[in-house]
């Protein structure tokens, strides 16, 4: 990456640019609300993000392990030397509850600088979330699958 690159302007992209610079800049994915219900697209979408190469965290306050991976109740239970290597939160978790999440996303951010990006999965929508989000300079995609999208760039 060439000097000065490193920082981008999150509030001059459009959402499309926001999804390809995540997927292909960022492998480090701390999943909330990550499911051990190989039926549910929070099982299925993170395994199939970490088949193509990505790191998942899970975030599950009711598992000890997803995909081999020790769960987290929280984001802010990870420890730092895992917390700080995370560059994308997927969200798995009712729109009632992005507020929340990405208050802790920010958190990290704040403490380690590494975070890039809050990904809301189909259905999950919140303004307020996005706010939060931009105005601490992290990508923020809404209401969109991060495995279709992944599938629509790359196939």
């Amino acid at each position: 990456m060439r000097s000065g690159a490193s920082e981008i302007d999150v509030h001059n992209m459009t959402e499309e640019q926001e999804m390809k610079v995540l997927l292909n800049r960022y492998k480090n994915i701390a999943v909330v609300g990550c499911s051990r219900d190989p039926r549910k697209a929070a099982h299925t979408v993170p395994k199939f993000m970490k088949e193509k190469g990505y790191k998942i965290i899970p975030v599950n306050p009711n598992a000890d392990e997803i995909f081999g991976e020790k769960s987290y109740p929280s984001l802010l239970k990870i420890p730092d030397v895992f917390a700080k290597q995370i560059e994308i939160v997927n969200v798995f978790r009712p729109s009632d509850e992005a507020v929340e999440v990405v208050k802790q996303a920010v958190d990290l951010k704040v403490r380690f600088g590494k975070l890039k990006g809050v990904w809301l999965q189909e259905g999950i929508v919140s303004k307020e979330a996005a706010e939060i989000a931009k105005r601490y300079g992290l990508m923020i995609i809404m209401d969109r699958c991060i495995k279709v999208e992944y599938q629509k760039m790359w196939g």
